[in-house]
């Protein structure tokens, strides 16, 4: 869980950290022209930029939600199936690199802009953090609603040759 969480940390940063590089002057890269296009924006709210008043409170509930993951979690390490393994490792990561922007980045600290730059087609612009996050929360939904249990499934006894 923590070696995912760290690989989405550090594929976002790196990503944001080439986004403000590159497209810091209002550049547009089109990778699919009218699908898909980079260009650099700073988003003080949630998702679709709701809420773009009250950043203090999107850092609160980041932190909130990194220590519950993290709470969580802690049983993930020895006890979960893989597939709950990986959901909540991209989960940590994409949460962790938010509460990142939140925290570090301008305006102020814990008052930070999370740094978007992948846009679809305008219907909205996100990052790296946001696709681990969006298909973590699939496949929650998915182990969910097929009953997967958290923990491994132990061996039925005597199935041991």
């Amino acid at each position: 869980m923590l070696a995912l969480a760290a690989l989405v940390l550090l594929v976002d940063q790196s990503s944001k950290f080439w986004a403000t590089s590159v497209l810091s002057g209002g550049e547009r890269i089109a990778v699919i022209p009218q699908l898909l296009e980079f260009r650099l924006l700073y988003n003080a709210g949630a998702a679709f930029s709701i809420g773009a008043g009250a950043t203090w409170v999107f850092t609160l509930a980041a932190a909130a939600a990194v220590g519950g993951i993290l709470y969580a979690g802690r049983r993930l390490c020895t006890t979960a199936s893989m597939a709950w393994t990986v959901a909540f490792g991209a989960l940590l990561g994409g949460a962790t690199s938010h509460l990142l922007d939140r925290l570090f980045r301008p305006p102020s600290f814990a008052q930070g802009h999370v740094v978007d730059f992948i846009d679809y087609g305008g219907l909205f612009v996100g990052n790296v953090a946001d696709i681990a996050l969006s298909g973590s929360c699939v496949l929650l939904v998915l182990l969910t609603a097929r009953g997967v249990p958290l923990g491994k499934v132990p061996d039925a006894p005597g199935s041991q040759p």
